[in-house]
């Protein structure tokens, strides 16, 4: 029975220590030996522990009175044999008598045994004291132990506006939601009103959110289905005279050949010029409209009065009147 440990000894209290005597010496001595506030230090650790294991047993004063019986008994001759004498002790629960509980001492091998059952340790022999030391703690605060119900996985959704050439282009993008957060978002090319894109784990409590896309307006190009509308303006020269003009599209600047005459209000196509769309890319549209010029330089005015003398084109000539 050498492992025999006298935990008022190891509080420095007297055995007949009030409960709030021992309390009150114990918060000193836990504070003092708190691996946290020695750390690396073993000896601090294990002082930690042993008063832990003093403090759980002489608090209680039901495994204090067993503690206190086995105590008188272990020193005597025989102790371990068959002829070891049973106390009547506390019992049940901490603060409570039970009727005349007997225990056998001699069921005990070691001191440690004894303490295995007072304390109630697990498998690994840790009591609740000892578990404890694990867990954070600051000096000059309670412990106190909380059961929080974690959420599940849960998606969210947002809305996310993006200008027409990024939704056509698509690539990495920084964006900011609406809770705050910043975000560099992989956006595919072609996206289209009301599209989602799924943010693996940017949900709730590691959910998935869901940008919900809005293209903004453009004001040049209107999109419809595949194709892509525009109006592109002519001189009136450019329009009876025909040729290669420049047309805006989404890669850029192309060339277009306009056929001489054109009407204002004809539409033209570029093929392939429009947006990708289920696997496919469509075609611009570009209607024409003829814009007749307000302010002219002299010289232009001069050109168009010779024009307008020897030009034979009469566009009222079939008025039904």
């Amino acid at each position: 029975m050498q492992n025999f440990r006298n935990y008022y000894d190891i509080l420095g209290v007297p055995r007949d220590a009030t409960v709030e005597e021992i309390k009150r010496v114990y918060r000193k001595l836990a504070r003092q030996y708190h691996p946290d506030m020695n750390p690396g230090d073993k000896a601090a650790e294990e002082k930690f522990k042993d008063v832990g294991e003093a403090y759980e047993v002489l608090s209680d004063p039901g495994k204090r009175a067993q503690y206190d019986q086995f105590s008188r008994f272990w020193k005597q001759r025989g102790f371990q044999s068959s002829a070891t004498p049973r106390a009547k002790t506390w019992g049940g629960r901490a603060g409570s008598r039970t009727a005349n509980t007997d225990v056998d001492f001699s069921q005990f091998p070691d001191f440690n045994s004894f303490v295995d059952q007072l304390l109630n340790r697990d498998e690994d022999g840790e009591t609740a004291e000892r578990r404890s030391a694990r867990d954070p703690y600051r000096p000059g605060t309670t412990r106190t132990a909380y059961t929080v119900s974690r959420p599940g996985p849960r998606n969210a959704e947002a809305r996310l506006t993006v200008p027409l050439e990024k939704a056509y282009q698509g690539g990495r993008e920084r964006i900011r939601l609406e809770d705050g957060r910043s975000l560099e978002v992989n956006m595919p090319p072609g996206m289209v009103n009301g599209q989602k894109i799924r943010l693996r784990g940017q949900g709730v409590s590691g959910g998935d959110l869901y940008l919900k896309i809005d293209v903004s307006p453009h004001p040049f190009f209107r999109v419809e289905g595949s194709d892509v509308y525009c109006q592109v303006p002519l001189t009136p020269s450019e329009a009876v005279l025909g040729g290669a003009i420049e047309v805006p599209t989404l890669d850029g600047l192309v060339k277009m050949m306009i056929p001489a005459g054109v009407r204002s209000g004809q539409k033209l196509r570029l093929g392939s010029k429009g947006y990708p769309l289920d696997g496919r890319r469509g075609d611009q549209i570009v209607e024409i409209q003829v814009v007749i010029p307000r302010d002219i330089t002299p010289q232009e005015r001069d050109i168009y009065e010779k024009l307008r003398q020897v030009e034979t084109f009469n566009p009222r000539a079939g008025l039904p009147v």
